[in-house]
């Protein structure tokens, strides 16, 4: 098989406490494993807060990113600012974060094939639910907003955390998993999804 090394991409999904409580580990499974992606690791845990601290902590501008990014969604929409300062506003959306994906059961996964990042993302949704396109995890499967989580002051509830891009992954997959917890082996579909001229089917 040619090129096989590219096309070994990994990513982290982590089904979040409100994913588990709702019964669809099995269908977020479904939905990435239908598409040819390979899943190499699994694990349920609780998660320690200082785990998920670590977990939303890896990107060192994430607070002022995060935190311009919502106060201009607000803007756009026409709404009140939701405070004066967006990177202590960001703050407290990382502690409701780690609060939230430590408060019960979690399922760790890692993915792999080619473009896993760019395809678990696209399978997942959006982060907000409400503007998730239909057909995705979320636009499917959860109703939540950034403006009902923030009038409720928690996390949005969205069932998944997906890496953002691939130096994402590389940093977030250590927090989670130990390197001998992932799995390295053949599946027969990659023949068929990967193989350039589909060699042997008729052999």
């Amino acid at each position: 098989m040619k090129n096989f090394d590219n096309k070994q991409e990994q990513t982290l999904v982590i089904v979040k406490p409100d994913g588990v409580q709702r019964g669809l580990i099995g269908e977020v499974i479904k939905r990435y494993e239908a598409c040819g992606l390979k899943l190499v690791a699994l694990k349920m845990l609780i998660p320690t807060k200082d785990q998920t601290l670590r977990h939303y902590s890896i990107d060192p501008d994430w607070a002022i990113k995060t935190g311009t990014k919502t106060f201009e969604s607000y803007q756009s929409k026409g709404l009140p600012m939701p405070g004066k300062n967006p990177i202590e506003f960001a703050e407290g959306i990382r502690r409701k974060l780690t609060d939230f994906m430590s408060s019960g059961p979690v399922v760790a996964m890692v993915w792999q094939g080619m473009g896993a990042v760019a395809v678990v993302r696209k399978i997942t949704g959006s982060t907000e639910p409400l503007s998730s396109a239909p057909g995705t995890i979320r636009g499917d499967y959860t109703i939540d907003s950034y403006t009902a989580s923030d009038i409720d002051s928690r996390a949005v509830r969205n069932i998944i955390h997906s890496s953002g891009n691939v130096d994402e992954a590389s940093k977030e997959i250590p927090i989670w998993f130990d390197k001998k917890e992932i799995i390295q082996f053949r599946l027969i579909s990659e023949e068929i999804i990967y193989d350039v001229n589909l060699d042997g089917i008729l052999e």
